[in-house]
């Protein structure tokens, strides 16, 4: 499994790679991770019409969308939209930052806090 991963480099320049989830064991219910820590979850809708201009996240954070992508400008130039179900991992707490927005309709997206 691969998740997007948005982190800012010694420069202060954000930059996307991917991040392969590694299954740690296999039962007859599926494949399992190992268990990744977490701090808390928030629940978010954002509006269809609303574009987040050039920020860095609050704090590390997994962002899952359910029923809308977002395409998400990292500062190095790199867009990705960030399609329903998938993952990314933002991590710029410092540096330039990213710019986020929702593709076509309201999005309602699950964060899971880390710190």
């Amino acid at each position: 499994m691969r998740i997007h991963n948005l982190y800012v480099d010694a420069n202060g320049e954000t930059h996307f790679r991917d991040i392969e989830i590694e299954w740690a064991k296999e039962t007859r219910t599926g494949k399992h991770s190992k268990v990744f820590p977490a701090t808390g979850v928030i629940f978010r809708q954002i509006p269809a019409d609303h574009s987040h201009d050039w920020h860095r996240a609050p704090r590390r954070q997994y962002i899952i969308n359910l029923d809308a992508g977002a395409e998400f400008t990292a500062s190095d130039g790199e867009t990705r939209v960030i399609g329903v179900g998938e993952v990314v991992l933002v991590e710029d707490t410092t540096g330039k930052g990213h710019v986020a927005k929702p593709v076509g309709k309201t999005r309602h997206c699950i964060f899971v806090t880390v710190d």
